[in-house]
């Protein structure tokens, strides 16, 4: 327990500092949404590049590992999205964003530390496979079903059309192309170039977290703790609950299963407020959740380390 305070409480203090400087006023609503906007469309997009472009793609992409993971994502991502519209009588766009954060969970920021803390850097192989295609599975996901709810009524070809200036105008998914594009063509990069992307990636968590920690001061939970704690739900328990059934019964191997579930068992990332913030749908839900549900990774983790091999 000790241990998973050690990294989560780094994580809070930042959330905290930032809170902290928008609620004196030693930080204006303005300069929060221009840090955001920073790192949604810079930084962010350059730490996706530059984690693909280097990765080993060939190295545990097991279809056993993905499927168990990401049909554990999917079953968050419709509990949220069917409850949000049928249990709380939200939007439907609003209800693809709260789904969104049971889709979307903190794979880098909480997953790879705990997995690192608990079992050591050889065991992150699988994590990395997970993360390789994490983002452009979720926003895949979430922009397509966005889109067609925007465009009720509208003819197929028109929603189709939108579904794709949506995903490839997204800086987070051109990150992740530009990454795949290099990796793929094993092109060389320039040193200034790798030094320039580097100090990118060296802002962009830091300063997404301080700017989150500003947004949720004007987005506090009253009138929305049902719906928080339902998305805490659908992403603590049910996405590692499926994860961990699918990979036991695919016979996933104990370091394959222990990244799986303690990726699908963190809480949902910054990009659960990002999206919900690009479309302007259930941004005080997606905020509160991510604060929220990040303390209670705390307690979840920890079960789930007791639970695994």
């Amino acid at each position: 327990m000790q241990a998973l305070i050690e990294v989560i409480l780094p994580v809070f203090l930042v959330i905290g500092f930032g809170y902290l400087a928008v609620w004196r006023g030693w930080f204006s609503q303005a300069g929060v949404e221009g840090l955001m906007t920073f790192t949604q469309k810079f930084a962010i997009p350059c730490l996706l590049f530059a984690a693909i472009a280097r990765l080993d793609l060939g190295q545990n992409f097991e279809w056993r590992l993905l499927l168990s993971f990401y049909a554990g994502a999917l079953s968050g991502f419709l509990l949220g999205l069917l409850g949000g519209r049928f249990l709380f009588g939200r939007s439907w766009e609003d209800a693809v964003a709260i789904g969104f954060c049971g889709l979307f969970s903190n794979s880098v920021l909480l997953g790879l530390p705990i997995m690192e803390r608990a079992y050591g850097v050889d065991a992150l192989s699988a994590n990395f496979a997970i993360i390789a295609i994490h983002s452009p599975f979720c926003y895949g996901i979430g922009i397509t079903v966005m889109e067609v709810v925007k465009a009720r009524g509208q003819a197929g070809i028109t929603v189709v059309g939108k579904v794709l200036r949506a995903m490839f105008s997204n800086t987070l998914i051109m990150g992740i192309g530009a990454g795949f594009a290099v990796n793929l063509s094993g092109l060389p990069l320039p040193g200034p170039f790798n030094d320039a992307v580097d100090l990118m990636v060296r802002a962009a968590l830091p300063a997404a977290l301080f700017g989150l920690g500003g947004i949720l001061v004007q987005y506090k939970p009253e009138g929305d703790m049902r719906v928080i704690l339902y998305v805490c739900a659908a992403s603590l328990l049910a996405h590692p609950l499926v994860t961990y059934g699918i990979g036991r019964g695919l016979g996933l191997s104990v370091d394959a299963l222990r990244s799986a579930v303690m990726t699908a068992a963190m809480a949902p990332g910054v990009n659960a407020y990002i999206f919900a913030n690009i479309y302007g749908h259930a941004k005080r839900v997606a905020a509160s959740s991510v604060l929220i549900s990040t303390a209670l990774t705390v307690v979840t983790a920890w079960l789930w380390l007791q639970v695994l091999p």
